[in-house]
Formats: structure tokens, sequence, C-alpha cells
């Protein structure tokens, strides 16, 4: 059945069924004290203050019935998927598959890769590997979606002016509508995530839409 999401900059109509959430890149390294992340000097509680909304929306997704996809970006052990320019950005030490505090860095298999165990996935989740910023680029996210007819994504995760922001750019192209859980979403620049969720929502919601947690719970129980 239908339900009633209030949003940013307009209210829009859900259907639990053909509605998927899409949580982005909550990996250890990127959320965890001595982690990669925090090893660049970010401030990784910035991230940590998404993981109990997102945890919230999880919960409540889940007692709906939508489709729970979990994405970590990284790469394959022998480089191969990741592009010179990438694999060529920062520091030498701090370059992808260089030695980590938590194993080589954005390398799938790793420690750091694997994603913080408040929001491990469940059985049957769906987990995508992206090698980019986007969920959709060179993965089978697409054909997930429309394999279950969805419709509208839910998306929240780290950070979001990167990995959410592309994704829902991505998203918006092929023709989804998407909403940002804007509690659900940080960065370890607090401007960027604020300056991240208003573009999304401007001029009349230009990439999509921005909902807070709460809102998105009522919707999914009916109670919005």
């Amino acid at each position: 059945m239908p339900h009633i999401l209030a949003a940013e900059p307009a209210p829009l109509t859900i259907d639990p069924a053909t509605t998927a959430l899409v949580v982005i890149d909550m990996q250890r390294d990127f959320l965890e004290p001595g982690g990669f992340g925090e090893s660049l000097g970010n401030d990784v509680s910035l991230l940590q203050a998404a993981v109990p909304p997102i945890r919230a929306v999880l919960t409540a997704a889940r007692g709906a019935g939508l489709l729970v996809v979990h994405t970590r970006e990284g790469h394959k052990p022998d480089l191969s998927d990741a592009p010179p320019a990438k694999l060529e950005r920062g520091e030498p030490s701090a370059r992808i598959g260089a030695p980590g505090p938590m194993g080589r860095i954005l390398i799938r298999g790793e420690p750091g890769h694997g994603i913080v165990p408040a929001l491990a996935p469940m059985r049957g989740e769906v987990v995508i590997d992206k090698p980019g910023k986007g969920a959709f680029y060179a993965t089978d996210l697409g054909a997930v979606l429309a394999a279950r007819r969805i419709a509208t994504l839910l998306v929240c995760g780290v950070t979001t002016e990167v990995c959410v922001h592309t994704t829902i750019r991505e998203g918006n192209d092929r023709g989804y509508r998407c909403v940002a859980v804007g509690d659900g979403c940080a960065s370890y620049f607090p401007e960027f995530h604020r300056v991240g969720l208003a573009m999304i929502a401007a001029q009349g919601g230009i990439f999509g839409w921005v909902a807070s947690s709460a809102a998105v719970i009522a919707a999914l129980s009916g109670t919005s």
C-alpha cells in the first residue's frame, strides 16, 4: 500500500513493494578509530553519527519488506579494476592497495573493507562491491533493481558529497526517484554534508528529495 513520505522539496508517495533502501559504504576503514579515514586526519565520529539513524531505518525497511542493498567501495587484490588516475591519488603510503591500519587500503576481503558490525547485512540482503564512487558503475545494481521493479531509492551512508551524491545522480539519470535520508548520511566535512543535501532538493528537487530518518520510518510503518 502506498504511503506518504514527508520530504523536501515536497512530500512524495512511496510503495514499499517498489522501494529499495541503499546503504552506501558504511565500512570499517571509513568509520572506525584506527582506520584509513582517521589515518588521513579525519574525525570519524562525524561519520559514526549516521549509524543510529541508519540502523533505525534498516529495522523499519526490513519490517516493511523492502529490498535492502549494501555497498562497499573497494578493488580486486590485483587492482585490475582500479584506473591509474585513482591509484595515483594521494601520498604513496595512503594509496589504494597500500598497507593500512586494517589491511590493504580499499581492497576487497581486507578487514577495513567490511561493513561496521552495527549495520551488518542480514542473510539474503544484497551486497554490491563497487570499484567507483557511484553504486551503478561497473556493478549489477541496475539489474538487481530492475528484477524487483524498483522505482524509488532511499539512499543513506557515507560520504554525503561523494559516494552518496554520485549514486543519487546516477539513479536520477536512470529514472529512479531518489531520496537522501539526511541524518543517515554524513561527511568528514559538515559543510559539505549540508550543501550536498541542499543541492539534491534545490530547484524543485533537481536530483531528488531529502527526508529525515524519522519521516522514512513513519512512512514505512504507515503512521505518516
